[in-house]
């Protein structure tokens, strides 16, 4: 499905249907549905040595949706950005509405990482995540999924598999898998979610 249209509603209908967004090279949008699904166990990431000595001695103070939109910016890479205006508007929309959530680190008062994504559910789907400090994206997405653990999330959603999210314990499921496993995360509700 191609168009240059996005809206939260749009948004909402595709997650709802196992699909997710992209604007291509020539400002379209353009809706995927992979074979295989990326997802972290709702346990938590798997955290290296290092990592937990980072997260032990506090080098970034966590927060939970309180720049949503500069998370958003964060994610920005000018040379592959799927990213648009476009994106930043909706998203930021969908975090107005209370289904839109980001978690970010901070370092002497600046936000130097962050993740985002959207809650259905008991669905969390991560779309991006940055960092200007080492460990900060991991740190992030650590307390992402550890938030959506303690709030009853059933599936925590990374999209598409690449070394850096099996590193941190990311594993994928068939298409069909995940279908169902959405189905039945989309009649719960949790805090953070719409249904």
């Amino acid at each position: 499905m191609r168009g240059n249209e996005l809206t939260p509603w749009l948004v909402r209908y595709g997650y709802e249907r196992a699909c997710f967004p992209m604007t291509m090279d020539d400002g379209e949008v353009e809706w995927f549905q992979p074979r295989d699904r990326c997802l972290f166990p709702i346990e938590g990431v798997h955290v290296s040595r290092s990592l937990a000595r980072t997260i032990r001695r506090g080098v970034f103070e966590v927060r939970f949706d309180t720049d949503f939109e500069a998370v958003i910016r964060g994610c920005f890479r000018p040379d592959d950005n799927w990213l648009s205006e476009d994106f930043v508007r909706v998203y930021s929309e969908i975090h107005r509405q209370g289904w839109g959530h980001c978690a970010e680190c901070w370092q002497d008062g600046r936000l130097v990482g962050g993740v985002y994504g959207i809650a259905l559910g008991s669905c969390f789907s991560a779309e991006s995540m940055f960092h200007r400090e080492t460990d900060a994206s991991k740190v992030a997405l650590w307390a992402m999924v550890d938030r959506c653990r303690e709030l009853g999330f059933t599936i925590f959603d990374a999209q598409i598999m690449n070394p850096h999210l099996a590193s941190l314990g990311a594993f994928e499921v068939p298409h069909r898998r995940y279908e169902r496993l959405l189905r039945d995360a989309l009649k719960q509700t949790t805090p953070w979610s719409i249904t």
